[in-house]
């Protein structure tokens, strides 16, 4: 198997399980929804199967408590987002937001499978594509499987300012989305096409 394409498995399978075995640390030790379940098979059902219905909270999973990672900037707290990166469309009916969230995301997959084969592996002005890429397809296939199985994308971490200001939550399938797009940005700016060497005219 090429290079190249042993980064891709390894990136993207990674960040998926990275991603997927933080959030079920956070469902698990964050919410109410693995109470009672004593086995794994019985809290990856919970947190895998249908989800119950809403709270008054807005929330499927009720929350127990939250971390304080740092009292005036950071936390981890449980947070559900229906829609899409900070939660964009989240207003959007669910027949309607399921469906475009689908194309979307299989389209992102596509795209991002087709600009990687024109990756020759070897050149190193490459870098920058050869692993970002990878991690842009590794945070969309982690936020694509909560979407598949619940409807939602868990999100957990939280940067705010003396809670007077707040980014919106996210997860490392998030994080790993925006490194990605960094590198990208990066490759962008720096690779540049090598000119094509004009013919020589025969004397």
């Amino acid at each position: 198997m090429p290079r190249k394409y042993v980064i891709l498995l390894v990136v993207a399978l990674g960040v998926i399980v990275l991603d997927q075995w933080t959030k079920y640390l956070v469902v698990r030790e964050l919410t109410s929804q693995m109470q009672g379940q004593e086995t794994l098979g019985g809290r990856l059902g919970a947190m895998f199967g249908e989800p119950p219905p809403q709270g008054y909270d807005g929330l499927h999973y009720r929350p127990r408590r939250s971390i304080e990672v740092s009292e005036n900037f950071f936390r981890l707290r449980y947070a559900e987002n229906p829609g899409a990166a900070w939660g964009l469309f989240r207003s959007m009916s669910p027949d309607k937001r399921g469906p475009l969230f689908h194309i979307v995301s299989l389209g992102a997959v596509v795209l991002i499978v087709f600009y990687f084969r024109k990756l020759s592996g070897s050149d190193p002005a490459e870098k920058w594509a050869l692993w970002g890429l990878p991690l842009v397809l590794g945070g969309a296939l982690g936020n694509y499987i909560d979407r598949l199985a619940r409807g939602f994308v868990i999100d957990f971490l939280e940067a705010h300012w003396f809670d007077k200001a707040a980014w919106p939550s996210f997860n490392i399938a998030d994080s790993a989305i925006c490194v990605g797009v960094g590198l990208l940005l990066v490759d962008a700016f720096v690779r540049k096409e090598k000119p094509t060497s004009a013919p020589t005219k025969a004397a």
